[in-house]
């Protein structure tokens, strides 16, 4: 694993990029940033992030997608990956709401973004971004928000983390290849509300109830309507109200 750590950038994931445009970069490079100040998440969100409190980095993957009808098993991988690692900190009600946030509780304390490249040869690269809270305390104005040394009264180690997580996202992302349903049964059982009646918003601003029952393949979330119908509903299409 090569690692490049950097003061402070805009975007790990924009600065992966641009260098994977112009170096050729060995798999599982990584860059971690102690401050990032145009930090994206789902849908051009942003990530907001207290300097060198949490962690921020971005892996550059390569050659490990063979089409892209895979590519939301990235996701699946990533956001096990994480969980895997929490929980041997103790972590507690882990679970991860569709499509790429990492919860405790009604808690966010992680997000992922995963960008693709496909090349003209046939061939796929992606950088997958993951923000982590971490030793951040303080969440003025960010209610939903909440980080594993509020969760668990104590601090932790970056570095140490970041090991752990690169490590177990490599044993996940074999199994890709060699037992994905694996990686989706465990994903679909980590779902956040999975199975629990709850509110969601259509993009018209219409409310609806509705039971989440799993995530397609093609990572669009699959919900049990009050009609008895089950839909599914891409990312930029429904919201939960939670």
């Amino acid at each position: 694993m090569k690692l490049i750590k950097l003061d402070a950038i805009d975007s790990t994931n924009d600065f992966l990029k641009g260098l994977s445009a112009t170096d050729e970069l060995e798999n599982f490079t990584v860059v971690t940033a102690e401050n990032q100040t145009k930090g994206r998440g789902q849908m051009g969100a942003v990530w907001n992030s207290e300097k060198s409190k949490n962690l921020i980095m971005s892996v550059f993957i390569k050659d490990l997608l063979v089409s892209a009808e895979e590519i939301y098993n990235f996701n699946v991988a990533t956001a096990l990956a994480i969980i895997e690692v929490l929980k041997t900190y103790k972590i507690q009600n882990l679970s991860i709401k569709w499509p790429n946030d990492i919860m405790s509780a009604n808690f966010k304390i992680a997000g992922i973004l995963i960008e693709n490249n496909f090349k003209s040869n046939g061939s796929i690269s992606s950088i997958i971004g993951i923000g982590l809270n971490v030793n951040q305390t303080n969440f003025e104005n960010l209610p939903k928000a909440s980080s594993m040394a509020v969760i668990a009264n104590s601090t932790f180690d970056k570095d140490e983390l970041l090991i752990l997580i690169v490590e177990r996202l490599k044993v996940n992302l074999a199994f890709i290849g060699s037992n994905p349903d694996y990686l989706w049964a465990q994903y679909t059982n980590h779902l956040f509300k999975k199975e629990f009646p709850m509110a969601f918003k259509l993009e018209t601003e219409k409310v609806f109830m509705g039971i989440i029952q799993g995530v397609s393949k093609k990572g669009k979330l699959i919900v049990l309507l009050e009609d008895d119908r089950v839909v599914e509903y891409g990312l930029k299409e429904i919201q939960m109200l939670y």
